[in-house]
C-alpha cells in the first residue's frame, strides 16, 4: 500500500510531462516520495536479506520502543529479536508463494478509488477537455500522499483543501471542483466507516461473556 501510494505520483509526474504540464506541488511530493520509496526498500530488502540482521534489527527496535515507552509511562514490548526473526521467515513464504495476488489485489484497490474519483468528476460537469484522465490521476496521487500523513483522521479537511486546489489549477472551476471532491470523499470515506461500525457492534454484541471462576 504504501509503495503504490509513494510510487503513484513519480507516473503522475511523468504523465504530465509527456502532455506537457507541469505541478509543482506534485512535483515535489513525487521527489519526496521517490526518496522515501527507496529507503523503505532498502531497509525491507535489508531487513530480509539475512537473519542475523533480522535478529540485530528486532533487539534494537525493541530496545528503543521500550525505552520511548518508559517515558510515558508504558509498559516495555512483549516481542524482541525472534519476533522479527520469525516476521522474516513469514514474509518471505508469503511473497514467494502470494506475490501476484497481493499485487493484482493491492493495484485494483487503488485504482478502483481512483475510478470513482473520475466518475464523481464527470458526474458534476467537470469535462476531459478541462482535467484530462491523467491530471485527475496526478490531484488523485497528491490526495492520497496528503491522506497518508497522521495529521486528521484520514486526512480529513487536507485531502479536502488539496484535492480541490489542484483540480482548480488544472482547469476545473471551484464550485465543480468542491462538489466533485465532496462526492468522491464521500464514497470513498462513509460507507467504510459505516461498514466498520456495524462490523464493531455486531463483534461487542456477539461476544458471550466469559464465565467467572469460583472460588
Amino acid at each position: 500500500n504504501q509503495s503504490v501510494i509513494l510510487g503513484f505520483p513519480i507516473l503522475a509526474v511523468a504523465g504530465l510531462a509527456a502532455q506537457g504540464a507541469r505541478n509543482r506541488a506534485l512535483e515535489i511530493a513525487a521527489l519526496v516520495g521517490l526518496t522515501v520509496f527507496a529507503v523503505i526498500v532498502a531497509g525491507f530488502a535489508l531487513a530480509l536479506s539475512n537473519e542475523r540482521l533480522a535478529n540485530r534489527v528486532g533487539d534494537r527496535t525493541a530496545r528503543l520502543i521500550s525505552a520511548a515507552g518508559r517515558l510515558l509511562h508504558k509498559a516495555p514490548v512483549k516481542w524482541n529479536e525472534p519476533s522479527f526473526v520469525r516476521f522474516r521467515d513469514e514474509t518471505i513464504e508469503l511473497i514467494r508463494r502470494r506475490w501476484p495476488f497481493l499485487t493484482a489485489a493491492t493495484l485494483a484497490g487503488h485504482l478502483t478509488v481512483f475510478v470513482v474519483l473520475v466518475v464523481s468528476l464527470r458526474a458534476v460537469g467537470v469535462t476531459h477537455t478541462e482535467v484530462t484522465i491523467v491530471e485527475a490521476f496526478a490531484a488523485w496521487t497528491l490526495a492520497r500522499i496528503l491522506g497518508a500523513i497522521p495529521i486528521t483522521p484520514g486526512g480529513v479537511g487536507f485531502v479536502e483543501l488539496g484535492l480541490t486546489g489542484v483540480l482548480v489549477a488544472f482547469g476545473a472551476s471551484n464550485a465543480e471542483a468542491v462538489a466533485a471532491t465532496l462526492i468522491y470523499r464521500f464514497l470513498t470515506v462513509v460507507p467504510t466507516v459505516v461498514v466498520g461500525l456495524v462490523a464493531a457492534g455486531t463483534g461487542v454484541v456477539g461476544r458471550k461473556p466469559r464465565a467467572r471462576a469460583v472460588t
